[in-house]
């Protein structure tokens, strides 16, 4: 318990402390926000603000890691390194498209075939170190190993988790829309995390992972990371996390729940980024084949911008809604946990 406080605590402190001095920094450098011309006018008072904030994250998160587990006998794992490794390739990939998106003065970086193809190779290269350095179960998982229990063999389980990767951190991607959406909503979620790699630890004999204690930190070192930031990216935001910091997050929370054993729990958890998500595909959908928008915009928070809600209560009412479903998520594990307690 002692290494997770110190974790999520010094994530946070170096957050809260570090993004302040980032902002003067990317401010002397005139690394702004670009505003796509098609959203929300009144996003356009935006364009300048300080952008490439996910940098802070993701050191926060790796340097929260570590000091979890100084002076303590807490050891660094395979799985703790791995989820580490590809929170890092993501923030990296995001820096990237970032800072081309910056240096072409427009809101876009990378090639839409550049941006996925480098978003394939990083979960390719996860879902193989999870199986072959890790050796991950792969069995198909809900709140724990053996349920549903279906055997989906290496290579299934390897394009099971190559999908959920990428589809985590585009989903986070497209979430990052209102000032502290993402910085909000993700903590609640990594803070189930963060509980459930614990319960894990706790209950050994029930879930049979050695390493949920050491993802419990990496859990716990992106919550601090993630409030931290957050103190700096509320409404009216002082500075944005970027693709950096959302395709980070995205992956985290992928990767996380994958070496936790929680693949078909992700959805609940994660539902907000599920639901904005789906709101996209419905739009395009919708307009291709009838040609109508069922939104005024998407992602769907969008929507309700343009129907007068200030963005404010759009991101307050969304952090409700993330809030319920990771809540959801951890009843239902909880509720297996007892379940499966009383038959042992």
């Amino acid at each position: 318990m002692l290494s997770l406080m110190k974790s999520g605590g010094f994530a946070f402190l170096f957050a809260i402390f570090v993004t302040p001095l980032w902002i003067r920094f990317v401010s002397a450098r005139s690394l702004g926000q670009r505003i796509r011309e098609d959203g929300p006018a009144s996003h356009l008072t935006k364009a300048g603000t300080p952008t490439l904030g996910g940098v802070v994250i993701v050191v926060a998160t790796v340097l929260g890691y570590g000091v979890g587990h100084l002076g303590s006998a807490m050891t660094f794992t395979r799985s703790g390194e791995l989820a580490i490794f590809v929170i890092v390739a993501s923030g990296l990939l995001g820096f990237v498209d970032d800072y081309i998106g910056i240096r072409n003065a427009r809101n876009l970086g990378l090639n839409k075939r550049g941006k996925f193809a480098g978003q394939v190779l990083i979960a390719a290269a996860f879902a193989a170190a999870a199986i072959f350095w890790v050796h991950t179960s792969t069995h198909l998982s809900f709140t724990r190993v053996t349920l549903p229990g279906w055997n989906l063999s290496e290579i299934g389980w390897m394009l099971l988790a190559a999908f959920v990767i990428v589809a985590t951190s585009n989903a986070v991607n497209l979430t990052d829309g209102l000032d502290g959406l993402v910085a909000g909503s993700s903590s609640f979620c990594f803070g189930v995390l963060a509980i459930i790699g614990y319960w894990e630890f706790r209950h050994f004999g029930i879930y049979h992972l050695h390493a949920s204690l050491d993802l419990g930190l990496v859990a716990v070192a992106l919550v601090g990371a993630t409030l931290g930031f957050l103190w700096w990216n509320a409404a009216p935001a002082r500075i944005y996390m970027g693709d950096t910091g959302s395709l980070a997050i995205g992956t985290g929370l992928g990767a996380l729940c994958l070496l936790l054993n929680l693949d078909l729990l992700l959805p609940i958890i994660g539902g907000l980024f599920v639901a904005e998500t789906l709101s996209v595909i419905l739009q395009v959908f919708s307009f291709r084949i009838f040609g109508k928008r069922i939104f005024k915009m998407a992602p769907f928070h969008h929507h309700f911008e343009l129907k007068g809600w200030p963005e404010i209560t759009v991101t307050v009412r969304f952090w409700i809604l993330a809030i319920l479903l990771a809540a959801l998520g951890l009843g239902i594990f909880y509720g297996d946990f007892v379940k499966i307690a009383k038959v042992i």
